[in-house]
């Protein structure tokens, strides 16, 4: 079960644990798993007894020797602080290896078994599953088989299905084992702290959300560009996409919070069924108001078939229909190999009439905006018009900017996965995906699987095809900003 709330569990301090990383040996694993377990510890966040075996399948087996060395360079290379001193001394002491394959799990069994001997009676189990999704069934069955799940949380990365059909598969699978409340589908865009900022910005201020609606804005915009491309990914990407990999998985989620009404409390429960509520509201996906891209050379990428018809751009229209948003469309827009990579939010709210303005022609400015930048640690800028110094009655746009960098302390704040981690282990599941929403998102999503509009070519560097401008008009996109 869920206890308590977000802000009860502020500082707390998990139970007693065996974490168990299957895919220990993985880049998932080398860049933010083991960095962020060590993060945790040396926070002081871990409980005061805890384990972490590592697994893998026995062809890629580790000695627990090995799997510390690689730990090591893990931190050392990906982590925010070295390995060194007491704190990673106790950190390293804690960490074992167990290889694991469907029909020989024994050794797993036996890392577990010692772990749980020097943790102690009472350990929580918390699987974490960074592992292709292929093997998700073979490991969920193993650990049903074995006696592992018994009790036990676990942790299962995206993609959660490929469509409706593959979402319904996996979620049976799961659940064979592992009941709804103790599975918890991780997304670390909703670990960033600026996921709690905005509910605190929407809900706690009673300047902002008594106008958070369709009668004062006008449209929002969710942009997640990203600078880098496929990075050597081409198998990954070229079965996935960036509809699939970014926007059901992220940017969908993200508007739920964006757009949910207001949970009787912060507690898991009631933050689910009104993220949930939300994607009940979404209308089919349009074809036609969405645009596909592909940047130029993608199709040149080793490992790409020459004639890829696998979008590395999206940039759709979607829209809600409930009391709060019916009538107000959401632009969402992510990509690879794009000008900037940022993470922003954009509110457009109604313009008044200008007309006692003379100089000022309509969609001249870009204000009326209330942005949010998530990309931790955050920036909230609200834009607006002025007017210049001088005679005439001329206006200018001004911005004004809040930076948490600027006015908090960030040394201690978690990152996305540290956070969630933290957030499974005391069984808070606010910030993770529920099965039902999982699936409404998949069926909305059905027109345009069904009958996706050819990609666009864009240059890279760029901020994506050119009839993205079409898809937003009468307005205009929030990015590029000039910062």
């Amino acid at each position: 079960m869920t206890r308590g709330t977000r802000s009860e569990h502020r500082g707390a301090v998990p139970d007693d644990h065996v974490i168990v990383l299957f895919g220990a040996t993985g880049d998932l694993a080398r860049r933010k798993l083991l960095p962020g377990l060590f993060h945790l510890a040396k926070a002081g966040l871990l409980p005061d007894r805890y384990r972490i075996v590592g697994s893998a399948p026995a062809r890629e087996a580790l000695s627990d020797d090995a799997f510390r060395k690689r730990a090591r360079e893990s931190v050392a290379e990906f982590g925010r602080s070295g390995p060194e001193g007491k704190a990673w001394q106790r950190f390293e002491e804690s960490l074992s290896f167990g290889s694991a394959d469907p029909e020989d799990p024994e050794p797993l069994l036996a890392a577990v078994r010692d772990a749980e001997q020097a943790v102690g009676d009472g350990a929580r189990r918390l699987f974490h599953l960074a592992v292709p999704p292929k093997a998700f069934a073979s490991v969920i069955e193993m650990l049903g088989a074995t006696g592992l799940a018994d009790g036990a949380r676990v942790i299962v990365e995206k993609p959660f299905g490929t469509d409706l059909p593959s979402a319904r598969a996996l979620n049976a699978t799961i659940h064979a084992v592992f009941d709804e409340s103790r599975i918890f589908r991780i997304d670390h865009f909703l670990g960033k702290e600026s996921v709690d900022n905005i509910l605190a910005l929407r809900f706690a201020n009673g300047l902002l959300e008594p106008v958070w609606n369709r009668e004062h804005i006008s449209h929002v915009q969710i942009d997640v560009p990203e600078k880098i491309g496929i990075e050597g990914r081409a198998q990954f990407f070229e079965g996935t996409g960036t509809f699939r990999d970014m926007i059901v998985t992220h940017l969908f989620q993200l508007m739920g919070f964006v757009a949910m009404e207001p949970p009787t409390a912060l507690a898991a429960k009631r933050l689910r069924d009104e993220k949930e509520k939300v994607f009940q509201s979404m209308r089919p996906l349009d074809p036609a108001h969405v645009v596909r891209g592909q940047y130029d050379g993608y199709r040149g990428e080793p490992g790409v078939d020459p004639r890829s018809d696998t979008e590395t751009f999206v940039a759709l229209r979607v829209e809600l229909d409930n009391w709060r948003w019916a009538g107000v469309p959401f632009y969402l827009r992510s990509g690879k190999s794009l000008a900037e990579g940022r993470h922003v939010v954009t509110l457009g709210f109604r313009e008044p009439a200008l007309r006692m303005f003379p100089t000022a022609p309509r969609h001249r400015y870009r204000t009326n905006e209330l942005v949010i930048d998530f990309d931790d640690p955050g920036r909230i800028a609200a834009r607006f018009l002025v007017k210049e110094p001088g005679p005439a009655m001329r206006l200018s746009e001004a911005e004004m900017v809040f930076s948490y960098a600027e006015s908090f302390n960030t040394m201690y704040a978690l990152e996305g996965y540290e956070r969630l981690i933290l957030d499974a282990m005391l069984g808070d599941q606010s910030l993770f995906t529920r099965s039902d929403g999982i699936e409404r998102l998949w069926e909305v999503s059905t027109p345009l699987l069904e009958n996706p509009p050819p990609v666009e070519p864009y240059a890279p560097g760029s901020w994506g095809p050119q009839s993205i401008g079409r898809l937003v008009a009468p307005y205009r996109w929030s990015l590029p900003d000039g910062r």
